[in-house]
């Protein structure tokens, strides 16, 4: 089985992940963690009974269309979010050594760590603020989330204020020690793409091994942005991956529009016999088309993903219809696959940790401990079938 050898896989890699360096940015969110009130029996705290679909939430809406509503919002808990503290976070609990830079400081004082990012911080090795944090409310269903953004804040994480802040030569020392660079949230950060190449312009030419390394990149739900936006962010990234090898990571709705701005004809599930069988044919063609070392893509259901060896794999995942929490479930699937990548493990391996370490964190409303994915994997639950 897949995952008990990736289970074992870990086991015998544990005394390198203390060794394994990362370099994580550059957003920051505070989440809220949201429910979506349907009926209310008392006005206590919990004296009510929630939206459970997006499809509910969706329709209960569109009956205020020509009139109007009062949807009552029922916070659960605030906790540190965003894509980078996510990510980074979840390398950090499984024990690697992390270095975060981005949107985690105070509103007074942005070089100072917001109180919220305190746990965060103490998974990490070193957290660099050079902005204060964006705010989310994260409106959590049983079928998936709703995002509400307010990034403003993050706008403030440019490569001017990076370098200012950390200084090129001290950027530099922290990636030449570093297996992996994770670097998300292009779709809401205007000055990623400055970012990119900055480090492709004065940093990665003056690594000493950078095709030891690895790059990941999540663009993070590029729906709102154009196809032109589209076609210059991937150009961004096959550029960054002829100095180090990137992996691309896309959910399928993601996937989808990756495929549309490239001009791909997507593979219909009906077409392919299994859905696992149309996700892998997807996750071939966007890395053909695009020329990086690797794409990966996680529908719900599991994962796929294609590398430039020419090796590609599908693994059927954990999913659950009662995820205690969803918020960051996918960020949590982008740690487990580049944790897999950053130890050389098999591809298909890469993904059943990455379905591990979210099927767990989704499971538990918190990110796994080494531990506790191996114990995951070596007794993964079989995938609930879709109603």
């Amino acid at each position: 089985m897949i995952a008990q050898s990736a289970a074992q896989s870990l086991a015998d890699a544990a005394p390198r992940i203390p060794g394994l360096h990362a370099l994580v940015g550059f957003d920051a969110f505070i989440d809220s963690i949201i429910h979506v009130v349907d009926q209310r029996r008392a006005m206590t705290t919990d004296g009510y009974s929630r939206i459970a679909t997006i499809g509910q939430f969706a329709a209960r809406a569109a009956t205020a269309a020509g009139k109007s509503t009062n949807i009552e919002l029922v916070v659960q808990e605030e906790r540190f979010g965003g894509n980078g503290p996510l990510l980074a976070g979840a390398l950090g609990q499984v024990g690697a050594q992390v270095t975060y830079i981005g949107a985690v400081g105070q509103p007074q004082d942005p070089r100072q760590l917001h109180p919220i990012y305190e746990e965060f911080a103490a998974r990490c090795q070193l957290v660099i603020p050079v902005a204060p944090p964006a705010f989310t409310d994260a409106l959590e269903f049983d079928d998936g989330k709703i995002m509400l953004g307010k990034p403003a804040n993050i706008q403030g994480v440019t490569w001017e204020a990076i370098t200012r802040v950390v200084g090129v030569e001290s950027l530099i020392a922290h990636i030449d020690r570093s297996s992996l660079i994770g670097m998300v949230n292009w779709v809401m950060m205007g000055g990623v793409e400055e970012i990119w190449r900055g480090l492709c312009e004065e940093v990665f030419p003056k690594l000493r091994e950078p095709r030891s390394k690895r790059i990941f990149i999540d663009l993070c739900d590029p729906a709102k942005r154009t196809d032109g936006d589209v076609e210059r962010a991937l150009g961004m990234l096959k550029r960054m991956d002829s100095m180090i090898p990137l992996t691309l990571g896309l959910n399928q709705a993601e996937s989808e529009r990756i495929a549309s701005v490239l001009g791909l004809n997507s593979a219909e599930e009906e077409d392919m016999q299994t859905l696992g069988a149309a996700i892998q044919h997807s996750a071939v063609q966007i890395r053909d088309a695009l020329g990086i070392d690797c794409v990966v893509i996680h529908p719900r259901e599991g994962a796929a993903a294609a590398d430039s060896g020419g090796d590609s794999a599908w693994f059927d995942g954990p999913f659950t219809r009662t995820p205690k929490l969803s918020t960051g479930a996918g960020d949590h699937f982008n740690a487990g696959f580049a944790l897999g990548q950053c130890l050389k493990l098999p591809l298909q391996q890469c993904l059943a940790i990455a379905c591990g370490l979210s099927g767990a964190y989704v499971r538990d409303a918190g990110s796994p401990t080494l531990k506790r994915l191996m114990e995951f994997l070596r007794r993964l639950p079989a995938g609930e079938t879709h109603a």
